[in-house]
This record gives structure tokens, C-alpha cells and sequence, in this order.
């Protein structure tokens, strides 16, 4: 797994990456703002970014939708003090894969990065359920209608799998087509199923029992 850091207080990047060093975390580099962020996520390629979600220049909130938009397999978790459920909200909206709170512990970090590669949304502990509560709200169809009434069998296929947590990159290995063929699927899924996102795909899947996240 290579990490990029991003957060705009050096003692604490600096500590965070000694950390994960010594884990054996390979960290291919650190950003001070959102803008810098985006910038390393093109040039360094990480598989995960661990992101501050207060930040000067660029926030994390901002800079995670401008990296999901041009680098959409990289996963994204902000790492922050934030407790505000608007941040909470909007990060997940923006792409986020997880939300973490600065008081979790080592232990916890490292935990929740292998929940991470498993496929799983790391967030901290009580997020989950406001999560799922905020999108249960918007995730409706008008007529009620069950996926597998809307979609094809090759686009329930890739709902589940994109639900699990996995890049288009796996979901094409996983089906043997192209991650074009994955991408254009996934925009029919939000079309027929009128969600504006993918985030609210995922939601949608697991308040609909599709998968467990």
C-alpha cells in the first residue's frame, strides 16, 4: 500500500509518517493543502491518501473532489478533528472512502487501513450509523423499485462489486472487460437509478441489502 499524507501541521506529519514507516507503510510523500495534494496524487500515484479535512488554500473536502475526479481509484480518507457532521456528510459525498478522527489510536489507524484493502469504509466509532442515516434519507426511488427491476445482470454485477469497495481497475479483472467498459457501466447505474454519485450508489446498495459495508 503507498500512502500520501496531507495535512497542514508538520509536527504531526512529521509523526504520522515515522509511524507508518515503521509499520512498513510505504509513505510516498506528504502535502501541507488540498492543491498540493492534487498535485502528488498525479505525480506519486498513491493507492490511499490520508487527508486533514482543515487545511488552508485548498481544504480537504475541495481537494477530495478534484482528486476523485481525475484519479477515481484512489481511495481517500480523511484523517481529522472534525466532528462536524456537515464534513462527515460531504466528504462521503465528495468520494471519501472513510472518515477518521484524530483521538483513535495507533492500533485503530492500522486496523482500519487493512479494513481499507479488505474493501471495507473505515469510520471512526458512532460515524457509521449517522452515514447511513443521512443517506437513507436522500437514496429513494420514486416508485420503489428494486435494482435488479432496473438494472441488467452486468450492471447488478458491477454494483456489487464498486459496493465492496473494489477500483474499477479490480472490477474489470473481476468481470474480464475493460475499465472503460466498468466506467460506462457505473454511469448507466446512476442514471437509472437517479443518484447523483457514486457514494450514494454504495448507499443505496447497502440499505438494500445488495452488500455489507
Amino acid at each position: 500500500m503507498k500512502v500520501l499524507l496531507v495535512d497542514d501541521h508538520p509536527l504531526f506529519l512529521e509523526g504520522l509518517q515515522n509511524l507508518m514507516s515503521a509499520r512498513g507503510i510505504e509513505v510516498v510523500g506528504t502535502a501541507a493543502n488540498g492543491l498540493e495534494a492534487l498535485k502528488k496524487a498525479g505525480a506519486l500515484e498513491p493507492d490511499v491518501i490520508l487527508m486533514d479535512v482543515l487545511m488552508p488554500c485548498c481544504n480537504g473536502l475541495a481537494a477530495t473532489r478534484l482528486i476523485k475526479a481525475e484519479f477515481p481509484d484512489i481511495k481517500i480518507v480523511m484523517l481529522t478533528t472534525s466532528e462536524a457532521d456537515d464534513d462527515l456528510f460531504e466528504a462521503v459525498k465528495s468520494g471519501a472512502s472513510g472518515y477518521l478522527l484524530k483521538n483513535l489510536n495507533a492500533e485503530e489507524l492500522f486496523s482500519m487501513l487493512e479494513a481499507l484493502k479488505r474493501g471495507e469504509a473505515p469510520l471512526s466509532s458512532g460515524l457509521a450509523a449517522k452515514v447511513l442515516k443521512e443517506f437513507d434519507s436522500e437514496v429513494v426511488l420514486g416508485k420503489e423499485e428494486e435494482a435488479n427491476e432496473i438494472l441488467n445482470q452486468r450492471q447488478m454485477e458491477v454494483l456489487s462489486l464498486v459496493a465492496q469497495g473494489k477500483t474499477y481497475k479490480e472490477v474489470a479483472e473481476s468481470l474480464y472487460v475493460t475499465e472503460r467498459t466498468v466506467k460506462y457501466h457505473m454511469g448507466k447505474i446512476i442514471e437509472k437509478l437517479h443518484m447523483k454519485n457514486r457514494a450514494q450508489v454504495i448507499a443505496y446498495a447497502s440499505h438494500r441489502g445488495l452488500v455489507d459495508i
